[in-house]
This record gives structure tokens, sequence and C-alpha cells, in this order.
């Protein structure tokens, strides 16, 4: 690589982990295993650290999103091993997460003056629960010292009118909601009142949800309550945060039981009062999403880990076949033994971790012995199914889609915005006090679940059109225009991107395993639990981050972390 810079050689060259790419799960993984005294050394390919789930200027995500969207040219020949090598060298390839990659520029000279004081993230929109799993494994790794978060003021369920309504999601907002006629009010009261009961720790079985209730579809259960399709629509995709529409029996995709949905409920019910100065369920980290890769990567540098930018692996390093035999048992080896980096360097380790990029030609697999494949296995690619994708955008505004809020969460809930709407869309704006962008501006994120390309990006586009407009030249402005003046305008879009990206979830393997790409959820809880499997395929079931565990310690980081939600 000609722009690969000078690095000396890395000394050690021997670690217990190897771990490339440093998204969440990664991060988390390194952070958790220096802890508890492994020797890790952390790569990435990229200038800056995040990888998939990075927060980056204008330029520098364009730059990334068109790379990445594009296969790579393929890997020089390896050079020759020196005389008496016992190793086997795999050449590596990466392949692409993103495909249809659009990205357009409105006004591009008010763009190039602000351009570096963009944090625009990579896997938008996405935020935090108060009482999610990766907040309690920063406070029990001590990573909260690293990041600060705001609220996001308000939840919002939309529809094809342009409509934005209110979630009440507690006692005092279901009141004041004016949406909501005195019957809803009183049904929405006794439902949270009937799941809160449920939730306690109580003896009481009077007070649970019956074991058949468990069971069945949520929405079934939700019908069984009485509640109606708008209190309904509000629990499941806005509350809940599901994806697929509950109530097309025919495709039976995404369906929850009711166990699963209170589990979502809980989730977002303790949110709600975890932190006395945090408005609501939902928090965000200041400066970026990038920032909570960051958080554990300083955490695990803290602890020994080791880390290099722009340092690609180019090939893994197993044992050469052979036959072994011992005490008269024929063992066959071609096990892992280390990587070569992009500087030429052989390095070693136990176990290593993979980005989702990464993986191993067909070609090469052809040429290994059965061992060789088994080691690599992980590398394997996979059939994925054409379902396994997920749409995004991103939007630069003049303005807010709703006056007086600036950081906002929207659902467009399925069927909402045209007939033929399969999946949820969630928008999330972002504005300048979270320095994610200039005064007067926002940003928006946008993303739904989709079948293929088309279908994920005209279901964007439908919802952008319903919050905001493209700008008008003065030439082109019609009396229809100034007639609609006495209408709340529509913030004007300055520069966006639509680009669709592969889900890839992990694979564990014996002593090579590879993480997962950004998931199509709101929250972290499936990513962190990706890394907890990682942990265990390196400890066992050894508890993450055990050192810090005694309760003073965790209600006072508790409070760190409620002093680090800025009002």
């Amino acid at each position: 690589m000609s722009d690969l810079p000078p690095y000396p050689p890395l000394d050690p060259c021997n670690y217990d982990l190897i771990v490339v790419g440093t998204g969440v799960s990664e991060s988390v993984l390194a952070a958790a295993a220096s802890s508890s005294g492994s020797s890790v050394l952390h790569l990435d390919p990229n200038p800056f650290y995040g990888s998939h789930f990075a927060s980056l200027s204008l330029p520098d995500l364009t730059s990334f999103l068109h790379s990445n969207s594009v296969s790579p040219p393929p890997p020089l020949p390896p050079p020759p091993s020196p005389p008496g090598h016992d190793l086997l060298s795999v050449d590596l390839v990466s392949r692409s997460l993103y495909s249809s990659v659009e990205i357009s520029s409105f006004e591009s000279e008010i763009l190039e003056e602000h351009s570096r004081r963009f944090n625009v993230d990579l896997c938008g929109p996405r935020v935090v629960f108060c009482a999610d799993e990766s907040i309690n494994l920063m406070l029990k790794s001590g990573s909260n010292n690293y990041v600060e978060f705001k609220s996001i003021d308000a939840s919002f369920v939309g529809d094809s009118s342009g409509e934005l309504r209110s979630v009440p999601d507690s006692r005092a907002a279901i009141f004041k909601d004016k949406s909501l006629t005195l019957l809803e009010k009183n049904q929405l009261m006794k439902f949270f009142k009937l799941v809160q009961q449920h939730l306690a720790e109580s003896d009481d079985t009077t007070l649970k949800i019956s074991e058949e209730d468990m069971e069945t579809p949520f929405v079934d259960f939700l019908a069984k309550m009485r509640l109606p399709p708008k209190i309904k629509s509000i629990i499941l995709y806005a509350i809940a945060m599901l994806d697929y529409d509950q109530d097309n029996i025919e495709t039976y995709r995404g369906l929850l039981k009711t166990k699963e949905g209170l589990d979502q409920l809980a989730l977002y019910i303790k949110s709600m009062g975890r932190f006395s100065n945090a408005l609501g369920a939902l928090i965000y980290p200041i400066y970026g999403q990038g920032e909570l890769p960051q958080a554990f990567c300083r955490r695990a540098a803290v602890k020994g880990s080791i880390y290099v930018l722009r340092m690609p692996i180019t090939a893994v390093l197993l044992d050469k076949a052979s036959e072994l035999t011992l005490d008269c048992c024929r063992l066959e080896t071609g096990g892992y033994k280390g990587v070569r980096l992009a500087s030429g360097q052989e390095i070693f380790s136990q176990k290593l971790i993979l980005d989702p990029c990464i993986t191993v030609g067909l070609e090469s697999m052809s040429s290994l012995t059965d061992q060789q494949k088994e080691t690599l296995q992980v590398f394997v690619p996979k059939a994925m199914s054409s379902k396994d994708k997920v749409a995004r955008a991103i939007c630069i505004i003049k303005g807010s889609v709703k006056t007086d809020v600036s950081n906002a969460l929207i659902i467009y809930p399925p069927k909402s915005l045209f007939p033929e709407q399969l999946t949820a869309i969630r928008v999330l704006q972002l504005g300048s006090g979270l320095a994610v962008c200039p005064a007067d501006m926002h940003v928006l994120y946008l993303s739904t679940l989709c079948d293929n390309d088309d279908q994920g990006k005209e279901a964007l586009l439908s919802a952008m059109s319903t919050l905001i407009g493209l700008p008008v030249p003065e030439n082109l402005q019609s009396d229809s225009v100034v007639e609609n003046d006495t209408a709340e305008a529509k913030p004007t879009v300055l520069w966006r991107a639509l680009y669709v990206q592969e889900l890839v979830k992990g694979e564990f393997g014996g002593t090579i395993s590879s993480a997962p790409s950004p998931d199509g959820n709101l929250n972290y809880n499936e990513i962190v639990e990706s890394a907890v499997k990682l942990y265990e395929q390196l400890k066992g079931r050894e508890e993450l981050f055990k050192e810090k565990t005694s309760p003073e310690n965790t209600a006072e980081e508790e409070n760190d972390v409620g002093e680090d939600i800025e009002d």
C-alpha cells in the first residue's frame, strides 16, 4: 500500500488476541479482554476509530461510502516465504457492505464552508436507551468517563399527511396529549399499569400476565386489552420499536410474542427514570455515535491494549498441512497461528477477531486441506438472503422538522406512508447542541429494513418528501408556493446521501471469529450480545469487566453517567 505510513516493527509480536476493526463489538471485546489481563493488539485499516460505527466529516463520509461500495482490486502476490518457513499464508480480501450509494449536494458553497464541522454517523439512526446494556457495560468498565450524552427531546409518530403526533411515554404525557380521547387515555393508563405490575418483583400471580398470553402474538394481546389501532401502533412501533407489520399474518415475518414485547416495553420503562436529568428514555452521545467505540478503545488502551490505525492485514498464517503421529494417534495440523500486516510484518496470537468486511476468496479456499478449511470456516462466504439489508439516508437540513424541537425521534409505522410500506421507517433529527452540525442546521437520519435496494430507497424517499423539501430556485417559484406561505414551511435539504447496507451477522469459530456489521435496530443490545459471545470464545463464561462489581461503585458510576447527560 503506497499510502501506508512507515510504521516501525511492532514489539512484541505475540499476543493473546488480535482484533481487526474498531466497531462497537470489537471495541467492547478489546476493553473487556485487556481488563481481564489478556494482551491485545487492536488494528484498523482506516485512519479513524469506529469502523462502520464511525462519525465522520462530510468529505470523509463521502469518500468512505464511495470506496466501500465497489469491489476492491485483487491483492498483490504475497512475498515469498523465507527458507524454512513452516507457515502457510492465505490471502485475505475485502467485500463491500454498501450499495446503491447516491450523494447529492444542493448548497455546495454553504457546505464547503462548514464541511469539517459535521460529525455524521455511518450507521444512523441510532440512539442509546438509558437502561441499554451498552450503558451497563460503560458503567462496569469505566468507559463512561470518556463520553458525554444529551437527551432526545421528544418522540413522534408520523403519517402521510405530515402530522407528527407525540408519543405519550409517561403518565403526565398521556394526560397532556390532546390527540387522545379521555377513553383512549384511560385505556393506555390501564395497559401501562398492567405491564408495570407484571414486571414488578411480586409473588402475587394475580398481578401477572398468564403464561398462555405470554406465548401469544403481542399484537393479539394488545387487541385483547381492547386498545384502539392508534394506541396499538404507538406501542408496537414507537415504544417496542418493532420493524415489521404485526397485523400482516400472511407474511408471518418478525412476529413478536407477548413475552418479547414486554421485554421491549420493560427496556423503555426502565430507561424513563434511570437518570434524573434525562428528559426521557433516549440519549445520544455528544460528537456522534463514533464516541461510543472510541470510549471503549480508550479504556482498553489504559489497560494495555496496543492500537495501530491505517494498518490492514493482508493474510492469515496457518500451520502447513502435515500429519503428525503422537502416541499412535495421527494428528493433522493446519491451525491458526497469526496474521501478516500490510507492512509485511508477521504477528502471532492465540485468537483472531475480524471486521465483517474481511474474507477469503473461494480460489484460496480450494487449495487448502480439510483441517485448514475448518480453521477458516468463518471466512466462507455464506449465502446471504436478499432480505438481509437496511436502507439508510442522511440529510443535512436548514431548519427543523418540528418547530422548537431540536433532537427528535420520528417513527412511520408500516403502511403509514403508502400501502406497500412493509416495515417501519425511523427518522432521527439531531441539532448543533450535540456538536454534530453548525448552528441553524440539523442532521436527519433515516433507515428501514428492506428486501432489495429499490424498495428501501423508495420508502426513505417517501418519508423525506413528507418531512423536508428541496431548494426551489427563485425563477421557478410559482403562485402556489406563495399561497402556501401561511402553512408551516418544510425545512430545506442542503445535502443528502442514500445508500443500502448489507446486514452481516457475527461468526463465532474456535480460534478465528468475525464481528457483526451494524444492524437495523435503534439500540445496541444485539451488538453488545455479539461482543459477549466473542468474549466467551476467548475467556469462557467469565463475566465482562468483572473487576468492577461492587454496589457502591455501580451507584457512584450511575451518578457519573447521569452527570454526563447535559440538560
